[in-house]
C-alpha cells in the first residue's frame, strides 16, 4: 500500500512539473522532469575552473602570494559578465534564489570530498554580511552553498564566527592597498574559541582583487586559526 502512495504522489508531481514546469535558473529554459535548478544543458556549459585539481598552485592561490598566508584556494566557475554564471549568481543575491548555491554547493562538495588535501579541513566559515544587509536579503548568499560544502567534508558549518562590524562604502573604485585598508577595520571574530588551532576553510561568492577574503582570512589567522583556505563559488577573470 505505500508503495502505491509513493507512485502515486511521484505521478502527482510529474504532472504538475508538465502543467507549470520549473525554470532553468541560468537559461530560463523549462527544466525536465528529473533536472534540478539548474538544467542538464547549463551544466554541461558552465565554465569550470578546475582548480580543485592543483590547489596550491592556481589563478586563484597566486592571488594572495604575498599577502597571507592560504592554505588551499579554489573556486568553482569562472566569472564573465553576461554569462550564465552571472545570472546564477543575480538569481542568488537578488532574487531570492537560495537553492542556486545549495545546488553548486552539493556538486562542488562533492568534487572537494574525492582530493586528499579538503579532508585536512576542520570547519567552514562564511564571509558574513553587514547585519542590516543580511536582515534585508534574509540569508547570507555564500550560507546554502557553504553548508554543502561543510555536509560534503563532514566538518561543522559556523555561519556566526566571523562578523561585518560596520557597513563599509563600495570598494570598487580603490586600488588594492585602499581596498586593503578598508577591509581590514571591517571584520571581527567573534568566537575566537571556535577557530583556535582549527584548519578554516573560509567562503565567499565570487572574488575580485581578494581584499575581502585577505582581511578576513588575517583575522582569523590573528585569532588563533591553525591555517586557512579558501573556497568561492565563481573567480573572476
Amino acid at each position: 500500500m505505500a508503495k502505491a502512495s509513493v507512485s502515486v504522489s511521484s505521478l502527482f508531481q510529474d504532472f504538475l512539473s508538465l502543467l507549470f514546469p520549473e525554470e532553468c535558473r541560468a537559461c530560463h529554459g523549462e527544466l525536465a522532469i528529473g533536472e534540478d535548478v539548474i538544467c542538464s544543458h547549463c551544466r554541461i556549459k558552465l565554465p569550470y575552473t578546475d582548480f580543485h585539481l592543483s590547489p596550491q598552485d592556481n589563478a586563484l592561490h597566486r592571488v594572495f602570494w604575498g599577502r597571507v598566508p592560504i592554505q588551499l584556494a579554489v573556486s568553482y566557475l569562472m566569472f564573465q559578465e553576461r554569462s550564465r554564471v552571472q545570472q546564477l549568481l543575480h538569481q542568488l543575491k537578488y532574487r531570492g534564489r537560495e537553492e542556486v548555491g545549495e545546488v553548486l554547493g552539493r556538486w562542488y562538495g562533492a568534487q572537494l570530498q574525492q582530493q586528499k588535501a579538503f579532508k585536512e579541513i576542520d570547519l567552514v566559515v562564511p564571509v558574513p554580511l553587514y547585519k542590516a544587509k543580511l536582515q534585508q536579503r534574509g540569508y547570507n548568499q555564500v550560507s546554502a552553498f557553504g553548508r554543502e560544502i561543510a555536509s560534503a567534508l563532514q566538518v561543522p558549518f559556523e555561519e556566526a564566527v566571523l562578523k561585518k562590524g560596520r557597513s563599509g562604502k563600495t570598494q570598487t573604485k580603490k586600488n588594492r592597498q585602499e581596498r586593503w585598508e578598508a577591509m581590514r577595520q571591517l571584520y571581527l571574530v567573534s568566537q575566537p574559541e571556535v577557530i583556535e588551532g582549527k584548519h578554516v576553510l573560509l567562503l565567499d561568492d565570487v572574488v575580485t582583487t581578494g581584499a575581502t577574503l585577505e582581511a578576513c582570512a588575517t583575522l582569523l589567522l590573528a585569532n588563533g586559526a591553525k591555517a586557512v583556505s579558501i573556497a568561492t563559488i565563481a573567480y573572476t577573470l
